[in-house]
């Protein structure tokens, strides 16, 4: 990992913990199912693009041995959920997910996933996202819509 990336990650972390400190729960802002999928964050530009690598685990796959598509659209979501966050600087909540499945994922590889944010306006945003595996293959697209649920005034 490079200093800029460094950077770059530490100022996500920053903008995390504010945003989690502002939360009426709270609680941690990551999903649960981004640490059993054990994500990681891999490379950040702020506001606008985050990276996220998964494993492709046992329990994600399919009877073939590949990545079974809910997975993969879920590691799609679970780097659309903390880039929304970020971007928006509040809670945001998918509202619709679509993902395309261009070729099959195989059993220990990672997923590589690189969202970002194409639309940002005060109730709702627009990302998409691709995905690729260890080669650097594209595997899969995806693109959400979420709510910006902002707090009443």
């Amino acid at each position: 990992m490079d200093l800029q990336t460094s950077d770059a990650l530490r100022a996500l972390h920053d903008e995390l913990v504010l945003l989690k400190e502002s939360h009426p729960s709270g609680g941690d802002l990551l999903p649960n199912c981004f640490r059993d999928m054990q994500g990681e964050f891999l490379d950040y530009l702020p506001r606008q693009m985050l990276k996220t690598r998964f494993p492709v685990l046992e329990e994600s796959l399919n009877p073939v041995r590949k990545m079974q598509g809910g997975y993969i659209t879920a590691a799609f979501d679970n780097t659309f959920g903390p880039l929304s966050y970020v971007a928006a600087r509040c809670i945001c909540s998918t509202i619709d997910i679509q993902a395309q499945f261009i070729r099959p994922v195989d059993e220990g590889d990672f997923l590589t996933i690189t969202a970002r944010v194409v639309s940002r306006g005060s109730s709702t945003m627009h990302l998409s996202g691709e995905a690729v595996n260890a080669k650097g293959k594209l595997v899969a697209t995806c693109t959400a819509n979420m709510v910006v649920k902002r707090k009443p005034q």
